[in-house]
């Protein structure tokens, strides 16, 4: 069986780089820069982005962790 950190790792990686595009596309919404898009759907996007970045690795990592 191959080691499954590599992957775990750029896991990771890609949900807090899709959590950090979310809020910034949230912040650009909020900031009029994509048009008539709400303002509510802005800190939607901003809550789910920081959400993504903050919570979703930890509880990967914890959900991981190898057990004795």
């Amino acid at each position: 069986m191959s080691d499954p950190a590599p992957t775990r790792f750029m896991v990771l990686q890609l949900v807090r780089l899709s959590g950090a595009v979310l809020a910034l596309v949230g912040v650009m919404a909020l900031s009029g820069r994509l048009g008539t898009v709400p303002a509510s759907a802005g800190y939607g996007l901003v809550g789910a982005g920081l959400a993504d970045f903050f919570v979703v690795p930890l509880l990967l990592s914890r959900r991981w962790k190898s057990r004795e």
